[in-house]
């Protein structure tokens, strides 16, 4: 089945539930994928059910959610075109990173593979998204990079990110702010209040398409005006921020000997 045969609310159905699988181990409930979407449980309920009806979706146990191969196979064609317009948008267009996402979500459902394919082969044939997601083959091959959340890192050796989620903006621009991006390298700080943060030393800025730093700050700067979820002190050999627990949440890194 081609998405063009679906509505852009069940390509939004499909693309979601593939999304919540993608990097959490928890299987997708309907509960976890109305709040994901913003939707009323039961309204959500209604919609597994027309896609169950539709062999896009099963529903092995109660509350549980799994997409079919078909419906593995459109959530992924959907995923390929969002990351590929995102990556356009940033990087041909000037778009910051906290940008693109919702704009991605509107052209996805506009645009023919033809268009993709040749946006694809204008960029040179991507192989992440400017957060860090691996975009999908156009045989919906997709090869994501081992990662781990920043948050479950507790040795002292530094560690490189190498995705960024992307699901709130302003998360995006707090950490642009403390220039923590794809490709950055971080230390992760003991931290002796133990506090309800996460305290690292930025030692390298990673570069995203589009996603300058707001305003121009640089990490000096970050000292005296960070936001107020990210707190920053200049040290030697980088920057020093502690990050809120939802913040850092959205980062994910891998050993640097991986990263290499």
């Amino acid at each position: 089945m081609h998405p063009a045969e679906l509505s852009p609310a069940t390509q939004d159905y499909l693309k979601t539930i593939w999304r919540l699988g993608e990097w959490e181990p928890e299987r997708v409930t309907t509960t976890s994928l109305a709040a994901r979407m913003g939707l009323a449980a039961s309204t959500v309920s209604e919609a597994l059910k027309k896609l169950t009806a539709q062999g896009l979706v099963t529903r092995p146990a109660y509350g549980v959610v799994e997409l079919t191969a078909e419906g593995r196979d459109v959530a992924v064609h959907m995923v390929r075109r969002h990351r590929i317009l995102e990556m356009f948008l940033a990087t041909e267009l000037g778009y910051t990173w906290d940008e693109i996402h919702d704009e991605a979500e509107v052209l996805e459902h506009a645009v023919t593979d033809r268009f993709i394919d040749r946006v694809d082969a204008k960029l040179g044939h991507p192989s992440e998204d400017p957060h860090g997601d691996a975009i999908p083959s156009r045989d919906g091959v997709i090869t994501p990079a081992p990662a781990v959340p920043l948050g479950d890192v507790t040795h002292p050796e530094p560690v490189r990110v190498t995705r960024v989620s992307d699901e709130s903006s302003e998360t995006l621009r707090v950490l642009a702010e403390a220039e923590i991006r794809p490709g950055a390298v971080l230390r992760v700080l003991p931290d002796p209040a133990r506090s309800a943060t996460v305290r690292v030393r930025v030692a390298g800025g990673g570069t995203t398409p589009g996603g300058e730093v707001p305003g121009g700050s640089s990490p000096a700067a970050l000292a005296t005006q960070g936001p107020p979820d990210v707190v920053g002190t200049v040290a030697s050999g980088g920057v020093t921020v502690e990050l809120g627990i939802l913040v850092a949440e959205a980062v994910w890194v891998q050993a640097l000997t991986l990263a290499s």
